[in-house]
């Protein structure tokens, strides 16, 4: 754990992205969230965190290397869907990324990178489409927002990137939990932005930032479509 928080010390603060492990490269999921992992390390000109990982993950990593931009890792040896194991990224540079034995060493890595220690810090958690893995983290950071032990200081945008309506049915779900009167009216809405695609999400992280409207030169494509395309078959 003192390793990872040290390895968030010497790249610095960012974005961080928790996403699905299976997408492969040919879906427009990951094309999406390469787009949108570029512009936001051009945007905010941070460092790009994932898990060092396949997948999605994988697509924030291409994208923060379009944009020639910091980049670290905190990985695991075998994600969700893998047959081997492997403590070695297939291009990262070794001083960018380390390999945890304990998952809750990564955890706690992640969050540590997300956290804004000064007002120039600027620093997101994306939540991208994802399965059993990336819901437990953004679950986790949710609970963490909500009872500030992030954020408490400094707020950090929570961003969950509802492409092609993949989080619809978890959002209504959330409804349901306020009709039960298990979360107060507004409580999630108040935690993290939903958003359908990446001009909006680019928009949220520009307003939040005081960004100036001259500095706003998004590189996006129009919203690639692809409703319910299974990672699996693409």
């Amino acid at each position: 754990m003192a390793r990872c928080f040290d390895l968030v010390r010497r790249l610095g603060h960012g974005a961080v992205y928790l996403g699905s492990s299976r997408v492969p490269p040919t879906h427009p999921h990951f094309l999406q969230t390469t787009e949108l992992a570029r512009e936001i390390a051009r945007l905010l000109d941070c460092t790009t965190w994932t898990g060092a990982g396949p997948g999605l993950m994988d697509a924030a990593i291409q994208g923060a290397l379009e944009a020639d931009k910091p980049i670290g890792g905190l990985k695991i040896a075998k994600e969700a869907g893998e047959w081997t194991s492997s403590a070695i990224h297939p291009y990262l540079p070794p001083e960018t990324y380390l390999t945890c034995r304990f998952f809750s060493a990564r955890k706690h890595g992640l969050v540590d990178a997300v956290v804004r220690s000064s007002p120039a810090d600027r620093t997101a958690v994306i939540a991208l489409p994802g399965g059993i893995g990336t819901l437990d983290e953004l679950f986790e950071i949710m609970a963490l927002i909500q009872l500030e032990r992030i954020g408490s200081v400094l707020p950090v945008p929570f961003l969950l990137l509802n492409y092609d309506s993949y989080y619809s049915k978890l959002l209504d779900f959330l409804n349901d939990c306020q009709d039960w009167g298990t979360v107060a009216p507004g409580e999630v809405a108040s935690l993290w932005k939903v958003c359908d695609g990446n001009y909006e999400a680019l928009e949220y992280l520009a307003e939040f930032y005081n960004v100036p409207a001259a500095e706003r030169n998004y590189q996006i494509s129009p919203q690639l479509k692809q409703h319910r395309t299974s990672y699996a078959t693409n």
